[in-house]
């Protein structure tokens, strides 16, 4: 959002116009996909191409919701194109064959948002603060998974996809910044553009709602609630669960951080959410 706030793109301009298709075939459709369809997540990619179920477009962009996390590829891969540097002489393979170089991804983006927002502990490339302090990743028997130790490839492929590494009071702070933005500057949204974040871009059909969800924003999925509409999003590695939820009217939410297979179990019973209920209502 602050890069099309700058200008470097437009958040209703044919991302076609900035790089080449990742696409095998010549879908006429790509050519009409923004990156409000990629943060509304009606771009028509599914969430991650596989080698039986190649990157493809599967309905047309802007007419329904399907989660993503190709499309948040692709616009990163865009504003790495823009704005970053990449190394053709460090490369990976991922899934369905497709070669991904290194990036300065993590770089760019704690320059221009972790640190701003005081996110200090948190990054997208392995290293040895989080080498000291990440958590191990448990299986649903409890068993303790290996740490995944990602490179300057991995952050390529996976940063705006799930690759963040971070605190629960780290994410507070982000989340902090969302519910009680300071006044706009070179990394803080101006009111405008905070708000269209915030704004409701396609309403849920029963089959497509995640995490209780009624409408998808910029980047948030939204609950519209008569007290008020309460903005969240879920999240889930290997070996990890997690939830932030937030009320911007009322200025308050949580964070929750889980290193287990069964964290789902701990976020969404019945008795937590009655708990944090009065955080989103009189």
């Amino acid at each position: 959002m602050k890069q099309c706030e700058k200008g470097a793109i437009g958040l209703d301009t044919p991302l076609a116009r900035y790089a080449p298709s990742p696409l095998t075939d010549a879908d006429p459709r790509f050519d009409t996909i923004t990156a409000r369809h990629v943060l509304s997540h009606t771009t028509g990619f599914q969430n991650i191409r596989s080698g039986d179920d190649p990157l493809k477009i599967h309905f047309q962009p802007g007419s329904q919701f399907a989660y993503s996390g190709e499309g948040y590829w692709y616009l990163q891969s865009i504003l790495s194109r823009l704005a970053g540097r990449e190394n053709p002489n460090d490369c990976g393979e991922y899934e369905a064959g497709v070669r991904i170089c290194a990036t300065d991804i993590d770089s760019f983006l704690k320059r221009n948002l972790l640190v701003p927002f005081g996110m200090k502990a948190s990054g997208y490339v392995w290293n040895d603060d989080l080498a000291r302090h990440a958590s191990r990743p448990h299986d649903v028997s409890g068993k303790p998974l290996p740490k995944s130790q990602p490179k300057a490839t991995d952050a390529a492929r996976y940063a705006a996809m799930g690759g963040l590494h971070t605190t629960s009071a780290d994410y507070a702070q982000f989340l902090i910044e969302v519910l009680a933005p300071k006044p706009a500057d070179a990394y803080r949204l101006n009111k405008r553009n905070h708000d269209e974040m915030l704004t409701p871009q396609i309403r849920l059909k029963e089959g497509e709602k995640v995490d209780d969800a009624d409408a998808w924003a910029l980047g948030w999925a939204i609950r519209q609630r008569p007290t008020g509409d309460i903005i969240l999003h879920s999240g889930g590695q290997s070996g990890f669960r997690s939830l932030t939820m937030g009320s911007v009217p009322r200025k308050s939410g949580f964070v929750m951080l889980t290193n287990s297979d069964n964290g789902g179990n701990v976020l969404f019973h019945p008795a937590l959410a009655a708990a944090l209920n009065p955080l989103f209502t009189k």
